[in-house]
């Protein structure tokens, strides 16, 4: 069974310096509906503006995840680090106890576009801890490639949770398979392009739940970037 979550059905709030858009139930957008899915608990896709963006604020027992498609994403925590995540790298969060940390574009002059993914931990209370990685171009393109996983699989950032996320950098026609073990479930969230999913159109926005289903096959339309979650 696949359900397609349309781009322009998500939640929505321009602030001026965010134009942010939300998969889930998030922050004054409230939907029973759509609470989560699996341990997924959130994606939001966020443009901000130059030389804005968070102040500091906390988290706990939460893993994060951020993937930078334009831009620089600026970081400061509570756990001593500073750094700049930009296309290609991930960051990911492990808030566990309670964190405290800051995002900001770090351009003056140019926009910031990024996904912020949080799933829920396998076990709270654990002691917060930063990972950040490079995911080259080439390791993305025409194959799913993990880039999160509870182990650190293929050199992955390590997550504390049964589930796997993967990025795909798809030319025009080129398709990828992805095989899900019986009781697994699946997102995809279409970052840019047009793709489809077991034949059922997704354009750069779109997201698609995807349960019984052996496999999830991903064809793209035309040049596209996509996400896949491997979800328990």
């Amino acid at each position: 069974m696949i359900t397609i979550r349309k781009s322009e059905d998500r939640g929505h709030a321009d602030h001026g310096w965010l134009d942010t858009y939300h998969s889930f139930s998030f922050a004054s957008y409230y939907d029973p509906r759509h609470m989560g899915f699996s341990n997924l608990r959130v994606i939001n896709e966020d443009r901000v503006e130059a030389g804005a963006g968070f102040p500091t604020h906390p988290h706990r027992d939460m893993e994060i995840i951020s993937y930078v498609l334009e831009g620089a994403l600026e970081h400061r925590d509570s756990m001593g680090n500073g750094s700049v995540i930009r296309p290609g790298e991930v960051q990911r969060m492990s808030a566990g106890t309670g964190i405290t940390h800051s995002e900001f574009n770090h351009s003056k002059d140019e926009g910031l576009h990024f996904f912020q993914i949080w799933i829920l931990p396998q076990r709270d209370g654990i002691t917060p801890s930063y990972e950040q990685k490079l995911f080259p171009e080439q390791e993305k393109k025409g194959r799913l490639r993990l880039i999160a996983s509870a182990d650190g699989a293929e050199g992955s950032v390590t997550i504390n949770q049964d589930a796997k996320m993967y990025a795909s950098l798809l030319g025009q026609g080129q398709e990828v398979v992805h095989h899900l073990a019986r009781g697994r479930h699946a997102w995809v969230q279409a970052a840019r392009g047009s793709i489809t999913v077991n034949g059922h159109l997704l354009e750069a926005g779109d997201g698609a739940a995807v349960s019984d289903e052996d496999l999830v096959r991903l064809t793209a339309r035309q040049p596209s970037e996509v996400l896949l979650f491997d979800l328990p």
